[in-house]
This record gives structure tokens, sequence and C-alpha cells, in this order.
């Protein structure tokens, strides 16, 4: 195996899921109507949920540009970007390899795409974050994966050798790009999936 020196790890659907469905659907709304409102949200031709993560507007700014799209629906579309506490699920076994890992001498980075405030939500009690010697998330230089700006970043900033890093992200796009930037990436398809990819570690 190649001897890396640090692993790098998307947030949402990797080190924590996400329950965007369960959560549209906690708000009162039938499966298929919460998967329809999810499809405006993260799937909008104005791509609003990147502008999001991007941190370029405030949330409301964002909300106010979903009302002009979507006004049948802002309602639960609001509550949702509002209430962001409520999608995401820990994932214990895999916060307890990342610090197994940490001790073992491997240096520990995030690469995320994030709004700052679902980024403080969702990390507020992580146990990873105890672990980690730096991030690079989009909404602290307005860039986002696959940009390859996010990735050299996060080289530069950290001082890294994208050749001694390891990626591990849910998005094949986000690995491929990792990839074009010199730094070897696997694509992460549960949380059973990267507990067996980090055993090797």
């Amino acid at each position: 195996m190649k001897n890396y020196k640090a692993i790098v790890f998307d947030v949402g659907d990797v080190l924590m899921q996400y329950r965007w469905k369960d959560m549209l659907m906690d708000y009162g709304l039938s499966e298929s109507e919460a998967k329809r409102i999810g499809n405006e949200m993260f799937d909008d031709p104005r791509k609003l949920w990147h502008q999001l993560d991007l941190g370029e507007k405030t949330d409301d700014a964002i909300i106010s540009e979903y009302e002009e799209q979507f006004p049948d629906d802002i309602e639960v579309i609001r509550w949702f970007i509002h209430h962001g506490e409520y999608m995401n699920v820990a994932r214990p076994r895999t916060w307890k390899r990342v610090h197994e890992l940490k001790e073992k001498g491997y240096r520990i980075y995030l690469l995320s795409n994030y709004s700052y405030r679902l980024f403080k939500r969702h990390t507020r009690y992580a146990d990873f974050m105890a672990d980690i010697d730096g991030m690079m998330v989009s909404y602290m230089i307005h860039k986002a994966k696959p940009q390859a700006d996010i990735y050299q970043a996060l080289f530069s900033v950290y001082d890294l050798d994208p050749k001694d890093c390891i990626f591990f992200d849910d998005r094949l796009e986000n690995v491929e790009a990792s990839i074009a930037q010199g730094m070897d990436a696997e694509q992460v398809l549960s949380e059973e999936d990267l507990l067996k990819k980090l055993e090797r570690f």
C-alpha cells in the first residue's frame, strides 16, 4: 500500500449521513412530495443550493430566490434551510476510526461543500472535529468541489503534497477532480464501504 501522510474526508454522506428526505417527511410531506421538493432545492437550474454552499449570499437571500422560482413550496424550503440541525445523522463508528487514524500518526483534513450555518450546525457535536488538522470548506473561499481551486487551496494552506494524500468523497465527480489535481481518491458508497476502505490504514 502507498505510504500516505494525510487522509482527507468529505463530510456529508462520508463522515455523517444526510436524511433530507426523512426530514421533509418529518415536516409532514408524503414521500413523493418530499422527493419533489428535494429535487427543487438541490437540482434547480439556477443551482441555488450550490450558491448557498459558496457562501457569497446569505441564507435569506437564497430563500428569496427560491421563492421566486417555487412560490408554492417556499414555506417548506424556508423551514428546511433554517432547521438544518435535523438533517444529519452521526456515524460514531466512522468517527472512532478517524480518531484511531489520527492516533496512528496520519494527518486528518476535511474538504467539503457547505454553507457556513449548516456546517456549524452539523459539526457542533461531531467527535471528528477534535481530530482534524485542518479543513477547506466551500463557504470559506467561495469555491466548491469539483472546482480545482478548492483542492489547490487545501494543498497551499496546509503545505500538502497531493501525492502524499488520499481523499474520500461520495460523489464521483469530486473523486475524479481530486485525481486530476494529483491526489489519490476513492468514492464512498456507504458507511460500511468507507470502514472497509479504511481498514488497510
